[in-house]
C-alpha cells in the first residue's frame, strides 16, 4: 500500500474517533450497590455532653422601659399644682392625720401642694374655693361640709376652667355623678351608713333598749355632713331609744374644748342619760374632758364617737370612751392628692373610695395604738 492511501486511511479512521467523542461518553457500568449495614451509635463521653445555659435575657431597650417611673424623669407628678383643704385647724386631732397623709402623698408623687385651714367651717370652706379657683391650679381637692348646692357654682366655674376638683370627707353625690369622667372622685366613709353602724353597735354593746336616753351631739344642720349625725339619731331612734340632740356650734366646732360648758349643762338638765354620742373627731378626742367635768365617773354613762387620735386611745384605756368607729381618715388625703395626680398625667376618671368603718374598743385598741401615736390612724 503505497504512502498515500495509508495516510487516508489514518485521517478516516481520527474523524470517526472524533465524531464518538462529540456524541457524549458512553455509560459504564456501576457497580452493585453493597448491601447496608446497621450503624453503630458510639456512647457520648462527658467531653461530649454540654451541660445546658441559662438563656441570658436582652436588656430592655429605650422603648420597652416604663415610662412614668423611669429614674431619670423624677416622680411623674413633678409640676402639677394642687390647693388641698386638710378641713380643720392646724394641730386638730383629724385633720392632723388627715394633712399628714397628703403630705405623705407630695412627698411621694411630687406634685407643689398648697394647705388651706377652714376650721370646719362651711363659709369658710366655699370662701376658700372661690380663692382657690382664682390662682388657677391644676387640682383641689375639697372637703365636702357646705354640700352639693352650696358648691355647685363654684364647682361649674372651676370645671370650665379645666382645673381638677375632687372631694373627701364627706360625699358631694350631684357633683361627683356630674363631673366623675373628669377626675372628680370621693375618699371618705359612707356617712349616714357609718352613723347608723356607730347607733347600732353602741345600744348592743351597752345592752340598751325601750326608753334609754341617749345624748347625740352632732352636724345635722350641715346638708351634706349632716347625714352622719342622722343616720345616729334614726338607727337609736329605731332601737326604741329616746335621743336628746344638741346641734355642734362653731365655736366648739373650731375648738372642742369651747364645748365643755354647753355638755355640763345637757347632762344636768338629763340625769338619765345612759349614752353620749359626739359626732366629731375632736369631741370624741375630749370626751374624757365632756363626762369628768359633768361628774361622770368611766363607767357611769356608756360613750361613743368617730375617729382615733392619742387622746382617744387614752380615753378607751382608761374606760372613759367605749367605742369608736374609725374612717382611717390619712387615706383622705394621700387619695385625693394621688387622684389629682392620676386624672392631670394619665386623663383617669374619678375613683369613689369607702375608707371604712371599723370599730375601735379596749379589747382591739392596743393594734391601733401604736400607729394612731404615728398620726397615721
Amino acid at each position: 500500500m503505497t504512502s498515500r492511501k495509508i495516510y487516508l486511511v489514518l485521517s478516516a479512521l481520527l474523524a470517526v474517533a472524533l465524531l464518538l467523542a462529540a456524541c457524549g461518553p458512553s455509560e459504564t457500568p456501576t457497580a452493585a450497590p453493597e448491601e447496608p449495614t446497621e450503624a453503630v451509635v458510639e456512647e457520648p463521653t462527658e467531653e461530649m455532653v454540654e451541660e445546658p445555659t441559662e438563656e441570658v435575657a436582652a436588656e430592655p431597650t429605650e422603648e420597652e422601659g416604663p415610662a412614668p417611673a423611669a429614674e431619670d424623669q423624677g416622680k411623674w407628678c413633678a409640676g402639677t399644682d394642687i390647693i388641698f383643704f386638710p378641713g380643720g385647724s392646724p394641730g386638730g386631732p383629724f385633720a392632723t392625720v388627715v394633712y399628714n397623709g397628703a403630705v405623705a402623698a407630695e412627698a411621694d408623687l411630687g406634685p407643689n401642694v398648697e394647705y388651706v385651714w377652714s376650721d370646719w367651717n362651711p363659709e369658710n370652706m366655699v370662701n376658700q374655693l372661690s380663692e382657690a379657683i382664682a390662682t388657677a391650679p391644676d387640682g383641689i381637692a375639697i372637703m365636702g361640709h357646705p354640700g352639693d348646692e352650696a358648691y355647685a357654682p363654684l364647682v361649674e366655674e372651676a370645671e370650665a376652667q379645666g382645673i381638677i376638683v375632687t372631694s373627701q370627707n364627706t360625699t358631694l353625690p350631684e357633683l361627683e355623678s356630674r363631673y366623675a369622667s373628669n377626675g372628680f372622685g370621693y375618699v371618705g366613709a359612707e356617712l349616714y351608713s357609718a352613723g347608723w353602724a356607730l347607733g347600732k353597735e353602741a345600744v348592743s354593746r351597752a345592752g340598751l333598749g325601750e326608753g334609754d336616753q341617749a345624748f347625740v351631739w352632732g352636724l345635722l344642720g350641715q346638708a351634706g355632713r349632716g347625714e352622719r349625725t342622722r343616720g345616729v339619731v334614726e338607727s337609736l331612734e329605731d332601737s326604741g331609744l329616746e335621743v336628746v340632740y344638741q346641734e355642734i356650734d362653731d365655736a366648739t366646732n373650731a375648738d372642742a374644748a369651747a364645748g365643755t360648758p354647753v355638755f355640763v349643762g345637757i347632762a344636768s338638765a338629763n340625769p338619765d342619760l345612759k349614752l353620749v354620742v359626739t359626732d366629731h373627731g375632736a369631741l370624741t378626742a375630749t370626751l374624757e374632758t365632756y363626762l369628768t367635768s359633768a361628774g361622770y365617773g368611766p363607767d357611769d354613762v356608756y360613750a361613743a364617737g368617730f375617729d382615733l387620735s392619742s387622746a382617744t386611745v387614752e380615753a378607751i384605756r382608761g374606760g372613759w370612751t367605749d367605742l369608736v368607729i374609725d374612717q382611717q381618715q390619712w387615706l383622705q388625703g394621700y387619695l385625693p392628692i394621688l387622684q389629682i395626680c392620676l386624672t392631670n398625667n394619665f386623663l383617669f376618671t374619678g375613683l369613689h373610695i369607702d375608707t371604712g368603718a371599723g370599730f375601735a374598743h379596749a379589747d382591739n385598741v392596743e393594734m391601733l395604738a401604736e400607729l394612731v401615736e404615728q398620726q397615721i390612724r
